[in-house]
């Protein structure tokens, strides 16, 4: 076999070092291992509020015709460390028992927060993404969509040990029903299909229907998770389209959460889907690629219905830090004061990543959070767009341990004479409660 030359094998190899020294660079500043302990932001204590009754609330919506916040919190902190699929925490599922989760609903302007007792509905709760969504036939209602992290139905789950094939979880959405300003919600049903395997976030296009992420292949923790969260060509995750029925018909119960539910793939071979958040228009989506560090602005088919027509990718935004669930802050004084529209994405992250496997289990720990800004500046004429990207919040896991959702709340400019500012909510899968920061735009 004649080998390669020398003038074909220094450029190849060349390529390759540069290749695979761009990627273990760009890993290195997303999972945070060249980044010194990050330094906290500084806010005057008149600028910051810590929210109440606000436990490890993995996600955060807010819904502007109400001016209200919407969140799903574990409520109690030994859950998350003893039971929490999407961490690999497989300790001990008969927690459940005594402690599950619950919805809230949280007044930006007062900063308290309120649970929503549920009717027609008694656990468990696991809690991770939410999406609210208006009800089109009753205004000051709305459908709620949240992830719930079920163990496996107990006749799997009591065989020790369990099979290698079967999973530990079994994951579905509940729906609730929610009329704004009262403090109740009524569960509607349970919604589940063989597609929904990991399912991280969700967005709502009608009653009946939604995206849902599948944030991992692999679900236990283990070499092969390690890869796929630090290998980006591990594209091994999708996006799901649901269809399904307000009510669940009358079933066994065992089917319940299955029956009328339609679903495929809307998006696949996507590294580490995680986040799933509304765009600038009705069809625009952002799609978090958590382990990357890149959000995807895609495009939602015109026609969701064709198992052929997917989700499209349009363009992405790197950051310098992991990411989780995007919001998309809409300014609501565009244009006035200072004659700028400050609209943008707000993603939230972890500062030092790569600590997570250790601190996944400490209730004791810090995980460093990162805060990032991202509004778009320039189109070019081949329709990419140009995004400026600052960093509007950080702090070493002090004030807030982790991060996975933020959302800005815009102040008047006239309170604050003719400054633009906001209330920034951050909130983490394991942090101690929402943390409110007032910040400029």
């Amino acid at each position: 076999m004649k080998l390669l030359g020398p003038s074909v094998t220094v450029p190849v190899l060349a390529y390759a070092i540069y290749s695979w020294g761009t990627f273990i660079y760009h890993n290195a500043i997303v999972f945070g291992f060249l980044r010194t302990y990050p330094v906290s932001t500084f806010v005057q204590e008149e600028n910051i509020q810590y929210i109440p009754d606000t436990v490890h609330c993995e996600d955060l919506h807010y819904h502007a015709p109400s001016k209200t916040l919407f969140t799903a919190c574990e409520d109690h902190p030994e859950t998350r460390f003893q039971w929490f699929p999407p961490l690999t925490n497989f300790n001990d599922s008969s927690i459940l028992k005594t402690y599950h989760g619950s919805l809230h609903v949280i007044d930006p302007e007062t900063k308290k927060s309120q649970r929503l007792a549920v009717d027609n509905f008694d656990g468990p709760f696991i809690t991770h993404g939410i999406e609210v969504l208006t009800d089109p036939e009753q205004p000051n209602a709305v459908y709620i969509y949240a992830v719930n992290h079920l163990p496996n139905p107990e006749p799997v789950i009591a065989i020790h040990p369990p099979p290698a094939d079967v999973p530990k979880a079994r994951s579905q959405i509940e729906l609730f029903h929610h009329v704004v300003g009262t403090t109740t919600a009524t569960h509607l049903r349970s919604i589940w299909h063989p597609l929904i395997r990991t399912p991280n976030d969700l967005i709502a296009t009608s009653p009946t229907s939604l995206y849902v992420t599948n944030d991992h292949l692999y679900r236990d923790h283990g070499a092969m998770r390690f890869l796929e969260d630090m290998y980006a060509n591990a594209e091994w995750t999708d996006v799901i389209y649901l269809q399904f029925s307000l009510e669940a018909p009358s079933t066994p119960a065992e089917t319940d959460a299955l029956a009328g539910v339609t679903a495929h793939v809307a998006l696949d071979k996507f590294h580490n889907a995680n986040g799933l958040g509304h765009g600038r228009y009705e069809n625009e989506v952002a799609i978090a690629s958590a382990a990357s560090g890149v959000l995807s602005i895609s495009e939602l088919p015109s026609s969701p219905l064709s198992k052929s027509n997917m989700i499209t990718v349009l363009n992405r935004i790197e950051f310098d830090s992991t990411i989780d669930n995007p919001s998309y802050f809409s300014d609501p004084y565009a244009g006035t004061a200072d004659g700028i529209d400050h609209s943008g994405f707000v993603v939230a992250g972890l500062g030092k990543a790569h600590t997570l496997a250790q601190t996944r289990k400490q209730p004791e720990a810090k995980d460093p959070v990162m805060v990032w800004f991202a509004k778009p500046v320039k189109q070019e004429e081949n329709g990419n767009v140009i995004w400026e990207k600052r960093l509007l919040f950080e702090d070493d896991g002090t004030r807030i341990r982790s991060a996975s959702a933020a959302v800005l709340v815009a102040i008047d400019p006239e309170k604050e004479r003719g400054k633009r500012k906001a209330w920034l909510f951050v909130t983490g899968f394991v942090s101690s409660s929402v943390v409110a920061v007032k910040v400029d735009l």
